[in-house]
């Protein structure tokens, strides 16, 4: 079962544990990462990139997040996230678009993101590039976190100004969370 674990919904049910081509985070691994990122949420603007039930997004609404974001390449995945956030009041907007193509519009719009939650897929092994994209096409504010969710370590601890600031591990899945910093260690 899903559900929002802390702040203003917490406790609230979330469909979509079963939703094909997602493994939706655990309680336990949600709860660590937002008790680590707990004081950057109220206010933010987050990026859920590859939303999948909505449930990381819906938990940064829930502990005061300002605005999200939930992209997914799947209508099912979208028909998921639409029923979640049904009764939610708070400023989010949901998009059927492929993660690259999503990427590309922020840029050329000039969006930019306080936290962004990246799962991807295991098997598609693009967290480098993306990692590269949003610093490259300046998608990040000042001080701005990255969660990225994965399995297998092949991440650097840098990628210019966004450096690795915590990681820990739980079971074969790991979480590593890059702070963007204005000047960073060489």
């Amino acid at each position: 079962m899903l559900r929002v674990i802390s702040g203003k919904y917490k406790g609230k049910k979330l469909i979509g544990f079963d939703l094909e081509g997602t493994r939706p985070t655990q309680d336990r691994v949600k709860m660590s990462v937002f008790s680590m990122i707990q004081e950057k949420i109220p206010g933010s603007t987050v990026l859920d990139l590859f939303a999948g039930t909505g449930n990381l997004g819906i938990e940064a609404i829930s502990n005061g997040a300002r605005h999200v974001t939930f992209v997914d390449s799947s209508k099912n995945a979208i028909r998921v996230i639409q029923k979640n956030t049904e009764k939610i009041q708070e400023n989010y907007v949901i998009l059927l678009e492929d993660y690259q193509k999503a990427l590309d519009r922020f840029s050329k719009e000039n969006h930019k993101f306080d936290i962004i939650l990246l799962d991807p897929p295991y098997q598609m092994d693009n967290l480098p590039s993306i990692l590269e994209f949003l610093v490259e096409k300046d998608l990040l504010e000042k001080s701005s976190l990255v969660i990225c969710e994965l399995e297998h370590d092949h991440l650097k601890d840098n990628y210019g100004p966004l450096v690795l600031w915590k990681e820990k591990k739980y079971g074969y899945k790991q979480v590593k969370i890059y702070r963007r910093e204005e000047f960073p260690q060489k």
